[in-house]
């Protein structure tokens, strides 16, 4: 996407189609350039430090092929007391994660990095309660497909609505990004945002 003299181009540094959703629907005009990092956890690392680590790595990468622009990168992870939850790599590894995640509460974390004439970021916390879940539920949600390629095995915007019974701050951030404190993050660096132009 081309941008006028007066604008500052946005990167999303990002492949993932919910947070690309996020920013269209609030009239943002960006391009993606998703970074290509090693997201292994670091022995004993905390989710929030985790997260925070992953996107500012995102933002630096992309920031590095993207003079000028500011690059905005998220990352999140599903949390089990101190276990993080990655995206499951098969159906067996999908259906063990439900399994853990049904009846009780776990943590979202997400981490948001914005770089560009200089760096800040954020982690946010979401506390999210799922149903107890039969067997028979598990099995079609992950013959669905649905949960591969999200962390904890499920999306709360699509089918895997059901499986949730609470939610306990911000539901975006579940989806990927924490809309309200993202947008208050750019607001504060001098990001354009359309409502502001």
């Amino acid at each position: 996407m081309h941008t006028h003299a007066d604008q500052t181009l946005l990167v999303l540094a990002s492949g993932s189609p919910r947070r690309r959703d996020f920013l269209s629907q609030l009239g943002l005009t960006f391009t993606v350039s998703a970074a290509d990092i090693d997201e292994t956890p670091h022995p004993g690392e905390e989710a929030r430090a985790y997260v925070l680590r992953l996107a500012r790595e995102k933002a630096r990468v992309v920031a590095a092929r993207s003079p000028g622009a500011w690059v905005l990168a998220a990352d999140t992870t599903v949390a089990v007391g101190t276990e993080l939850l990655g995206k499951p790599q098969s159906p067996d590894e999908a259906r063990e994660m439900l399994g853990r995640l049904s009846g009780k509460t776990h943590d979202v974390f997400t981490g948001v990095a914005l770089a560009g004439r200089h760096e800040e970021a954020l982690a946010v916390h979401t506390r999210v309660t799922f149903r107890a879940l039969s067997a028979a539920e598990i099995d079609w949600y992950v013959s669905t497909g649905e949960p591969v390629d999200r962390a904890g095995a499920y999306a709360i915007q699509g089918k895997g609505g059901f499986l949730v019974a609470s939610v306990d701050g911000s539901p975006t951030n579940v989806v990927g990004l924490p809309l309200g404190e993202t947008l208050a993050l750019m607001e504060r660096a001098g990001v354009p945002l359309a409502w502001k132009r």
